[in-house]
């Protein structure tokens, strides 16, 4: 039955992420998406659909590797298309910033290992993993989002960061972080020891030195460099 469950789960899982995926692929290989507009899209929807998706599977302790194969198997097919192994134009289209394929090597293979990583490491029985990947999409994506659109005044250390984004990345890190955390405590999966404005005030503190992370000049690495900093604030202030 635990077998059966952690399958189906998987599967669902798969066709969730997938039918996300191909969407905004479409979207933007026929040009109803910007190219940098879809890229993000799917960088902060993709985080609370996969953990959303986690109740889905049992309480055995095999659960998270049957879940860590759905961002694998992305992750793998970012690496044949990265390598010319595999073409896809709509996927190249929606994933890169000038259309080359070797772009995937960098940013979006990094968010996928991240996700496997989490997965691994924290899965549903800490809040670690689960604020990290929130605030590696809803934080980091919702700051170029809101940046490239109204982001006229810039940070002293980052030419293409803007101070507006940088609001949006500590009130999209602080409110999704919080939300998915509080909900996965009150699905049982772990306890917490702070009362629910504790809780808000440290995630939010954890959402602001996020946010001075994501702000330094480093392209295309933030996606290990946030999460990794994210991971082990939590680990320390919240378990």
């Amino acid at each position: 039955m635990v077998l059966v469950q952690n399958a189906l789960a998987t599967l669902l899982t798969f066709a969730i992420a997938l039918s996300w995926l191909q969407l905004m692929n479409r979207l933007a290989y026929r040009a109803l998406l910007a190219q940098t507009l879809s890229r993000k899209i799917i960088h902060i929807g993709t985080g609370p659909l996969f953990v959303l998706c986690w109740p889905f599977f049992s309480a055995s302790g095999e659960a998270r590797y049957w879940a860590a194969l759905v961002p694998l198997a992305i992750t793998l097919k970012f690496l044949a298309i990265g390598l010319g192994w595999l073409k896809d134009e709509a996927a190249v289209k929606s994933m890169t910033r000038q259309g080359n394929p070797r772009e995937i090597l960098r940013g979006p293979l990094y968010y996928g290992l991240v996700f496997v990583a989490c997965t691994l490491l924290f899965w549903r029985s800490s809040p670690a993993g689960i604020l990290a990947l929130m605030m590696m999409c809803g934080g980091d994506g919702l700051a170029d989002v809101v940046g490239r659109r109204w982001g006229r005044h810039k940070l002293p250390l980052s030419a293409e960061k803007s101070w507006i984004g940088s609001g949006a990345m500590l009130l999209g890190s602080w409110g999704l972080g919080w939300s998915m955390v509080a909900l996965f405590a009150a699905l049982g999966y772990f306890q917490l020891s702070q009362t629910p404005l504790q809780l808000g005030s440290l995630i939010g503190a954890i959402a602001l030195v996020a946010t001075g992370v994501e702000a330094l000049p480093f392209r295309d690495i933030d996606n290990l460099t946030l999460t990794l900093t994210v991971a082990g604030l939590a680990q320390w202030l919240l378990t």
